[in-house]
């Protein structure tokens, strides 16, 4: 046979943004050898007449950095197109580490992205102690999609520094070396980039600050010198600009971002973007600094999101509003059915409603103030927390918030949510948008998302697995910005596509992918777009060491394609796995300027 794999009768967008074609595309050796009339015989054929043909999605901000030592299917990520990821975002990882620094790293995912730290200990195999040993053992494992790692900034940072490694530490200039050297290392070895995180809503499970939260200019700049000379690497950060401490830091701190990206020497940049309750504006600022930037000759991007960033709250969820009440307190432990029919005791529901929640945050804890702070403000919580539905709506309006349910019944918002929260056996969950909803609507992510600097990530694939799950954020976007929403403007299917193919593998470097084109490689997707839909999130207990994590179906994905083999077909696993360790540059140079 001429041919591995053809797939009839689709309607190609090649990933451009162009208007898509009907046409035929023929995949041999896992790579695209014809596109167009394709005549010769294959070993397998897909028709996919009345369905669309896409580059595989690309990820650009994932933390599979642990599951990924464990976890061949990859899931959720790969139910949902997506068939290479970017790990490592926000600065933490699990590489380089010394074996007495593994729980410190374990604490750190577990606090600073709600990775259950039973799990993390019990499933990663720390076969390895450098990066490139880390890279290495994870090639030698099956997975079903294509994965990139980054150099993490806690990881680095504690492998260097030890116990020094904490918050108001300064490195030294042998620290910073050293620091610059492995960085080099890893990106030679093929890492994609280097990320870092500054936000002081991040802590590790015993509710410290992050390594890296507090790394000096001259830190940053030191490490980003290891891109000198080489023809690939990204940089990332997310910064809140110390907004839950006194003071306006937020120029200074953008310049310390700048100053950092600008030392790498020509690599491009992306920064979270988000619009925050508590600094409204703050978004429209970043969008400001980051044009001037670009003015002046920066690549910098800003990672967005295309809908509001925020948790499902429920009993099995990590966190939920009665968690810091004395009466929880005494059953938090039991088993979800006993804690059901506790709740249901209208006794102990009386009780409960007239105390008030200790604090959750402070020493010891991951949790960051500003949960203390939301639920002292219950009412306006509830005002923007919803029932998403079997057809998930998460742009609402404050008519359908449980705020407006508990006045339609009148009776006290936490009734209401205690009520809501014993349905369905205990299992029910709320939807809080935390970020991206101050205005109760999706008109600012939409300028997010249009700003031409913008570029799609934040899915945050694989972490914070017991309040959020938001890898279906490209199902979501190709389902409710290109076809389904009625509360304002959409975007052009072709261009959704382009956003989670080209553009994401142009900014990385990947020239290999994002694009349906003779000689690259074969990721591809087949989707009953008019059938696609996602589902509700649910509660599974798949973890090792039984940890649970939200899960989000999807509908409509006839076949996910990676290396030219089907690894989901009809919305469902194949037990294929030809997902390969994302390689970069491995040591060429860039001209020099």
């Amino acid at each position: 046979m001429a041919y591995d794999l053809k797939i009839v009768n689709g309607l190609v967008y090649d990933g451009n943004g162009n208007e898509p074609v009907v046409s035929n595309v023929a995949v041999k050796d896992g790579v695209i050898v014809a596109m167009g009339e394709c005549p010769e015989d294959a070993v397998q054929i897909i028709d996919a007449a009345g369905h669309i043909v896409t580059p595989g999605f690309i990820d650009l901000h994932t933390h599979y950095d642990g599951q990924v030592s464990w976890d061949a299917d990859m899931q959720p990520s790969v139910n949902h197109g997506v068939s290479t990821v970017v790990m490592g975002s926000c600065g933490v990882g699990f590489a380089p580490v010394k074996p007495e620094d593994r729980d410190t790293l374990v604490r750190l995912m577990e606090g600073v992205e709600d990775i259950p730290g039973a799990a993390l200990a019990e499933g990663i195999t720390w076969d390895w102690e450098s990066l490139p040993e880390y890279m290495d053992a994870l090639d030698a494992k099956p997975h079903s999609i294509d994965y990139a790692v980054q150099v993490t900034h806690d990881a680095l940072r504690v492998y260097v520094m030890g116990e020094r490694a904490v918050f108001d530490e300064q490195a030294n200039a042998d620290d910073i070396t050293r620091m610059q050297q492995l960085t080099r290392e890893a990106l030679e070895a093929g890492a994609i980039g280097f990320s870092t995180g500054r936000s002081d809503v991040h802590r590790s499970a015993d509710g410290a600050w992050t390594p890296a939260s507090e790394a000096t200019a001259e830190e940053l700049q030191g490490i980003a010198k290891a891109f000198d000379g080489l023809d690939h690497g990204v940089l990332q950060a997310v910064n809140d600009f110390n907004l839950e401490r006194d003071g306006d830091q937020f120029d200074e701190e953008f310049d310390l971002l700048e100053n950092f990206a600008r030392a790498a020497n020509g690599s491009a940049f992306s920064l979270s973007l988000m619009q925050r309750d508590f600094a409204p504006d703050q978004w429209l600022r970043i969008i400001d600094r980051a044009e001037q930037a670009k003015a002046n000759g920066l690549n910098m991007r800003l990672q967005t999101a295309p809908r509001g960033i925020g948790v499902t709250v429920g009993l099995q969820c990590t966190f939920h509003p009665f968690i810091g009440f004395p009466s929880y307190k005494k059953i938090c432990q039991l088993p979800l059915a006993e804690r059901v029919t506790a709740m249901r005791d209208p006794a102990f529901k009386a009780q409960l409603l007239t105390e008030n929640s200790e604090p959750m945050a402070g020493d010891g804890t991951p949790v960051p103030p500003i949960a203390d702070a939301l639920l002292a403000a219950v009412d306006f919580v509830a005002s923007k927390t919803f029932l998403l539905g079997d057809n998930p709506e998460y742009e609402q309006t404050e008519e359908t918030s449980v705020l407006q349910m508990a006045q339609y019944k009148g009776i006290p918002t936490l009734e209401m949510i205690y009520d809501l929260m014993l349905e369905d056996e205990g299992r029910a969950l709320l939807y809080f948008p935390i970020y991206n909803y101050t205005e109760m609507n999706f008109d600012n992510v939409l300028k997010m998302m249009q700003h031409p600097q913008s570029i799609m990530g934040l899915s945050d694939g694989g972490a914070h697995v017991g309040t959020v799950c938001d890898s279906s954020f490209p199902t979501y976007l190709l389902t409710y910005w290109t076809r389904d929403r009625q509360r304002g403007d959409k975007i052009t299917l072709a261009d959704g596509i382009r956003r989670l193919t080209s553009d994401i593998a142009d900014y990385c470097g990947m020239h290999d992918r994002g694009r349906l084109r003779v000689g690259l490689k074969a990721n591809i997707n087949v989707i009953n777009y008019d059938a696609l839909r996602l589902f509700a999130p649910h509660m599974v207990q798949d973890l090792p060491a039984g940890g649970q994590r939200l899960l989000q179906e999807a509908q409509g994905y006839r076949a996910v394609i990676v290396d030219g083999e089907l690894v989901l077909e009809n919305d469902q696993l194949t037990g294929r796995y030809p997902g390969r360790l994302v390689r970069m540059g491995q040591g060429a140079t860039r001209a020099a300027a």
